[in-house]
């Protein structure tokens, strides 16, 4: 059943994530002004597409899982810090955390990294990158 649980939250948070990676493959990258702001040059925003979309499909699959987790989770410490953080100190109309999303997906990333990613995976060894 633990193997179980680990192959659900992996599927949640790499499924849930690809919608935001889909989205940037069909719309664009958005925040090319906000990297000026802070002096980066453009080409670091098709990063996002890594944290995304790669990083996603990899926790889904099982492969790589640690690695994974630890991109997703600096992808969202970069969107925080170069969206997000204007949402710190909100508190949405429903009560919600204005980070609240940012939040779990950032947690859950490190959990899978603290866990691996169970036995339902693509990969074998149990190995840092497991």
């Amino acid at each position: 059943m633990e193997d179980v649980g680990k192959f659900l939250l992996r599927l949640t948070i790499g499924g849930l994530l690809l919608f935001h990676g889909i989205s940037k493959i069909i719309h664009g990258v958005p925040f090319g002004p906000a990297l000026a702001t802070y002096h980066l040059p453009g080409f670091v925003a098709y990063g996002v597409y890594i944290g995304e979309v790669v990083a996603p499909v990899f926790l889904i699959l099982g492969l790589w899982s640690r690695l994974a987790s630890v991109v997703v989770a600096f992808n969202i410490v970069m969107a925080v810090l170069l969206v997000a953080h204007r949402n710190a100190f909100v508190l949405q109309r429903s009560g919600a955390w204005g980070l609240e999303v940012e939040a779990f997906y950032f947690l859950m990333a490190f959990v899978v990294f603290f866990i691996g990613a169970g036995k339902f995976r693509l990969t074998h060894g149990e190995g840092i990158l497991a």
